[in-house]
């Protein structure tokens, strides 16, 4: 068996899985051997469900072999961030307060993986309900960034982040609700795909905020999330945010001659906290895309204060609805930083939460209106700096403005599909990734866009080497 099948896309693991080359079982074991050899170091699974994943494998290569219909992930392993629920299993939300919770049923999207043949590992550390973190009081200990253990993973899909890039799972699935799927791909150097709202179903997915959760996959490849979608995506009568369109995910040539690209370099360069090699690799992608005859244009972006303020307040005032009554039953379990960013949320007036609906609807209107009548595509960073040290966080929530400067709560706000790309290292050897984003429901030329810069921007994956360093390190 090939020595590296994680670093192979999705659509060659099926095809040997198709072709009997190799099976799910002998796959499955793969990817268990590398969690047991690395995970300990990384923190990104708290859960692996073995007899659930042989029993999943071995039902894969049965259907394989009948001859019978098989889907894109049939056979292919996948874990869950552990606020998606799993019937009978713990979704624990990372939280004191979930450690007893078992779910009655699965979430719409684990369900829908189970039946596509998908092969189930497990669960994946978050923050507490996707909130909190890193925090080190919480049931279990932070996910790591598998470049440098001593570094952030970037939002609360942190172990969906470290556990593909360290490829101990070919998918995982996140939750995005200020930018927790994009943040994590982005500091972890691996593919992040917040979808068009709507476009995939948050039923059974522990909530944050209801205006602004999505819900998508982290791979190593564009294509590979392309995969994912035509599995989970859709409407779902127990999610009625979800909609009733046709869905195509196939793949399409990207002709870039002629093509309007929009291009907001001055959010790198207005602020003083952004990594010089972050412009200077972000401007090499343009090269590329301008070499290739595609017209992009400089832009002023409209005032990401605004995105950024009114994301908060909806995000504050319902995440403080979700947990209200829990907050006065049991506070004292709650973690420090779940805390102090869930509370203020009580503070929140009426009037003021309005007045950010209303800003929702206006900001959600120029980016559509406006700018992409103009343009078809919007290149934007993902955060302005690599993954912050751990030590940079304080015991107090927030954090100063210059550890975690993320630039991806626009597009919960407006529903756009946005996607982040790796773009390659720092001298330090730490991602960097920006994110394209497309128009309402233009999720597959997104997706097609990021598979042909893909092929330019070549980012390399993470070495065992790497992670057996820093674990022999951590073990002198």
């Amino acid at each position: 068996m090939n020595n590296a099948l994680h670093l192979l896309s999705l659509a060659e693991l099926a095809r040997r899985l198709q072709q009997k080359t190799m099976t799910s079982v002998a796959l499955t074991a793969y990817f268990l051997a590398r969690i047991d050899r690395f995970n300990p170091g990384l923190n990104a699974f708290i859960h692996v469900d073995r007899a659930r994943a042989y029993r999943d494998a071995q039902r894969a290569d049965a259907w394989l072999a009948s001859g019978a219909p098989v889907g894109p992930l049939t056979g292919i392993p996948y874990a869950l961030k552990d606020i998606f629920d799993v019937e009978g299993e713990a979704t624990t939300c990372h939280s004191h307060v979930m450690l007893q919770h078992r779910a009655a049923r699965s979430s719409t999207v684990a369900a829908r993986l189970a039946a596509a043949g998908g092969v189930y590992l497990g669960k994946l550390a978050t923050h507490e309900f996707a909130l909190g973190g890193p925090s080190h009081e919480l049931p279990f200990p932070p996910a790591r960034n598998p470049w440098n253990r001593a570094h952030f993973t970037g939002a609360s899909s942190s172990g969906a982040g470290a556990a593909v890039a360290a490829g101990l799972v070919p998918v995982a699935l996140g939750s995005d609700t200020s930018g927790s799927i994009r943040g994590p791909a982005c500091l972890c150097g691996v593919v992040g795909f917040k979808p068009t709202y709507g476009l995939v179903s948050r039923a059974g997915v522990f909530p944050l905020s209801w205006t602004l959760d999505h819900c998508g996959p982290l791979t190593r490849f564009s294509d590979d999330t392309r995969r994912v979608l035509q599995v989970i995506a859709g409407h779902d009568p127990a999610d009625p945010t979800t909609v009733r369109r046709a869905l195509d995910f196939t793949p399409r040539a990207v002709t870039w001659s002629g093509r309007r690209i929009a291009w907001p370099r001055h959010l790198l360069t207005d602020n003083p906290h952004t990594d010089p090699a972050l412009i200077a690799s972000m401007d090499r992608a343009v090269g590329f895309l301008r070499d290739a005859g595609a017209q992009v244009d400089e832009v002023r972006f409209k005032d990401f204060a605004l995105f950024n303020a009114c994301g908060r307040v909806i995000m504050a005032a319902e995440s403080f609805a979700v947990h209200q009554h829990t907050l006065r039953e049991r506070g004292a379990e709650y973690g420090r930083f779940t805390f102090q960013r869930i509370f203020p949320g009580a503070t929140i007036t009426a009037a003021e939460l309005l007045d950010a609906f209303r800003l929702r609807t206006e900001l959600t209107g120029w980016l559509n209106a406006e700018l992409f009548s103009h343009y078809s595509l919007l290149l934007f960073p993902g955060t302005l700096r690599a993954a912050p040290h751990f030590d940079e966080f304080s015991q107090d929530w927030p954090p100063a403005s210059h550890v975690i400067p993320t630039q991806t709560i626009p597009f919960n706000v407006t529903g756009n599909p946005a996607l982040s790309l790796p773009l390659g290292l720092t001298a330090d050897g730490l991602p960097l990734g920006m994110q394209l984003v497309g128009r309402l429901f233009d999720d597959n030329g997104v997706l097609d866009a990021g598979a042909a810069m893909e092929n330019w921007l070549a980012m390399p994956a993470v070495s065992d080497e790497i992670m057996l360093r820093q674990q022999a390190d951590s073990a002198a």
